[in-house]
């Protein structure tokens, strides 16, 4: 987007408003917001109007991040069956450092089941 243009000014000119944006968002004010949003807008038109080639690069980038950004979908179906559980059970989709012992140390207490 930036062709015809100082590649250093445009990443200068887009960290100023990115800090802008920052402020903005801590301090809760929409119309400050609201200025840097559009004056992109404006930007990104007017650089697509004069490229319309680069419409096509940018859409093919932003599908790009989108679809990352989303990650894959996902379906689960959990189910316990089989009578009484004497352990932990552990219901989800990842899970990591996990620890399980097994059997009762001298020092455990004697569970039942129905009891914690």
């Amino acid at each position: 987007m930036a062709r015809g243009e100082d590649v250093d000014v445009i990443d200068a000119e887009l960290e100023e408003s990115r800090e802008e944006l920052t402020a903005a968002r801590a301090a809760a004010d929409d119309e400050a917001i609201a200025d840097v949003e559009e004056e992109w807008r404006i930007r990104l038109r007017r650089a697509l109007r004069a490229n319309p080639e680069a419409a096509d690069e940018l859409r093919t980038l932003l599908d790009e991040l989108t679809l990352g950004a989303a990650g894959p979908a996902v379906s689960v179906t959990n189910s316990i069956s089989g009578g009484t559980q004497n352990g932990p059970v552990f219901q989800g989709q990842t899970f990591s450092a996990l620890t399980f012992n097994s059997g009762r140390g001298a020092d455990a207490p004697e569970q039942r089941p129905g009891t914690a």
